[in-house]
């Protein structure tokens, strides 16, 4: 009997600019192919207004992961360019459904094969190169105009298109007189002396919207003068187009689009009097303070220096504004909101020492977080947890056991029908759906694991102590620091500064990554991105008193990731401890 084909339907088109319609269309006649070849379609993957140049696609990557769990036998689409138009990128996609024995369908080249690849993907490589250089060229065209090649600087507005000669033209800027003032305003501000920041936050005092109706930030005012990016690097305000400034290329390993500064022979410095907001004089004194200002250190400008990350660094929160904390000085962290962006949006302006984060930090990590206390109470409540779904899942099993007798013995019935006499014309719809769920039944059968408990024992905290204190004494090892300081960074989930009632000091809340704490203490691999962003509930510890207080948190439910890890889901309410330890 001829096995059913199970279907899986991909579905694209570019840009905004196409009809939504598109991706109906082509499921339609996807559809309409399907069922002339007597197929079955289980699932439609689709990516809308998304370029066919990357593979970083939520359908696609869905579709992936779906053809790996083994959930279709073929993938159809209406061509392969609305795969990907990148020749490497669809061999390698073609590549991963060849392993996993999937064939890929179009149905415009039928059943592709290596040759077609070959074929096909240098011609949609060759478009899309095309179109690029179309679009720079039209882009050019207009810039060359004075018109606006793509996108909109602040103090401005794009004028709707205007009919020339029977043809639309679109690209025409005026100046927004609102927007402009506040232009004015900064640039004479920065001149008489004003730092960004300073500046940053009397706008965030007035309510002042900034270029994407948020707030301001100083970084948004100085940007980058090299690269023509921030308020007082525009050279539009001063009546000069500057187009081409920088190109892009896509990394082949994360598929983003990296900048890069063109030499400047190639770059294009349009005149545009009518767009000037500023006059020379204010333009030529914001240039000359910026030149004052270099890093007397390392003679380098004060818009591109970039500290050195230390070892908590972009795991410090503010427990006011929940911005982060970076550092404000040489030996000090403060809130980034509240010094770019001013009291408006934060009035956390108390700093903590980096010795003394780091040193409060480590020693709730070595001797609180893993607390025998906690750690007791945990496993018990973690065994109780892990026996219901395990309870569960064997109860899930019987379940399948049950219906796959059923549906064989049905089978068997109409088999012993037809051997009788009855014409298998009147049974052959009944036995093909038997069939057909018959499989589907041993599929899921194969694919549940046995329930096997992962047992946590509370001398694990000992263990745990003991290997942190490894990786703290590593930090002073040349050979060790790198893995040591990934190591115990992934121990860290986010460290919570907010301002004390009584006092200028900030009290800080250690949130742990519970992951990597109980596979470090397990003695199981951790950093080095292994768990490092696994998401799961948090080990809170607080710095600040002697007291050790377990407590219980209400996760949203459990699901187990390697046999070890909880995290939270959706299905469930349960009460399990939290850690919790203080220092």
């Amino acid at each position: 009997m001829t096995k059913i084909q199970r279907v899986a339907i991909y579905a694209r088109f570019s840009t905004d600019k196409q009809r939504d319609a598109s991706i109906e269309d082509q499921v339609d006649s996807c559809r309409d192919y399907v069922a002339r070849e007597g197929w079955e379609i289980v699932e439609v993957y689709s990516d809308r207004a998304i370029s066919g140049a990357s593979m970083f696609r939520p359908g696609i990557e869905r579709l992936q992961r779906d053809a790996r769990a083994g959930r279709f036998d073929i993938v159809l689409s209406e061509a392969m360019d609305r795969v990907s138009r990148s020749l490497s990128d669809i061999a390698r996609f073609h590549e991963i459904l060849q392993f996993l024995s999937i064939p890929l369908w179009t149905l415009k080249e039928g059943r592709v094969d290596r040759m077609m690849i070959g074929m096909k993907g240098t011609m949609n490589a060759e478009v899309l190169q095309d179109i690029a250089l179309k679009t720079v060229r039209g882009q050019k065209g207009r810039a060359r105009k004075g018109k606006s090649a793509g996108g909109n600087s602040f103090g401005y507005d794009v004028l709707p298109g205007v009919e020339v000669q029977g043809v639309m033209e679109h690209g025409d800027r005026a100046i927004n007189l609102q927007e402009a003032a506040v232009v004015r305003r900064i640039f004479e501000e920065y001149a008489r002396g004003h730092s960004p920041r300073k500046i940053a936050e009397r706008l965030n005092l007035e309510r002042i919207p900034g270029p994407r109706g948020g707030t301001w930030g100083a970084s948004t005012l100085h940007g980058n003068r090299e690269r023509g990016t921030g308020i007082l690097n525009n050279a539009l305000y001063a009546g000069e187009l500057v187009w081409n400034k920088l190109h892009y290329s896509k990394d082949p390993e994360t598929g983003k689009r990296v900048s890069r500064v063109n030499p400047d022979e190639i770059v294009e410095r349009i005149p545009v009097p009518h767009l000037r907001i500023i006059d020379d004089a204010l333009w030529q004194a914001v240039r000359r303070r910026q030149g004052e200002l270099v890093s007397k250190e390392t003679d380098v400008p004060i818009w591109d220096r970039r500290r050195p990350r230390t070892l908590f660094s972009g795991l410090m929160e503010c427990g006011c504004c929940s911005s982060g904390f970076s550092k404000v000085s040489k030996d000090s962290f403060g809130c980034s909101a509240a010094r770019n962006k001013g009291a408006a949006i934060c009035t956390n302006m108390r700093l903590i020492k980096q010795k003394d984060l780091e040193a409060a930090v480590l020693e709730a990590l070595s001797k609180h977080l893993m607390d025998p206390e906690a750690v007791a109470l945990f496993c018990e409540e973690y065994t109780v947890e892990r026996n219901k779904l395990a309870a569960k899942v064997t109860e899930g099993r019987g379940a399948l056991e049950k219906e796959l007798v059923q549906v064989q013995r049905n089978h068997g019935k109409l088999v012993d029908a037809i051997l009788a006499g009855v014409p298998a014309e009147q049974v052959k719809d009944k036995m093909v759906e038997l069939d057909a769920r018959r499989k589907e039944l041993e599929h899921q059968f194969s694919r549940m694991e046995q329930p096997d408990t992962v047992r946590l024992h509370p001398g694990m905290a000992a263990h745990y102590r003991e290997k942190v204190a490894e990786l703290i004494r590593g930090l002073a090892d040349t050979d060790q620091m790198e893995t040591s300081w990934e190591t115990l960074r992934s121990l860290v989930d986010k460290i919570v500064l907010t301002p004390q009632d009584e006092g200028a000091g900030l009290s800080v809340d250690l949130h742990g990554a519970l992951a990597s704490l109980l596979r470090l203490a397990l003695g199981l691999p951790v950093g080095n991105g292994v768990v490092k962003k696994q998401r799961a509930p948090r080990v809170a510890g607080l710095l600040g008193s002697n007291r050790i207080q377990p407590d219980v948190a209400d996760l949203q439910g459990f699901d187990f990731v390697d046999k070890i890890v909880l995290v939270a889901g959706a299905s469930n309410r349960r009460q399990l401890p939290e850690l919790m330890c203080a220092v």
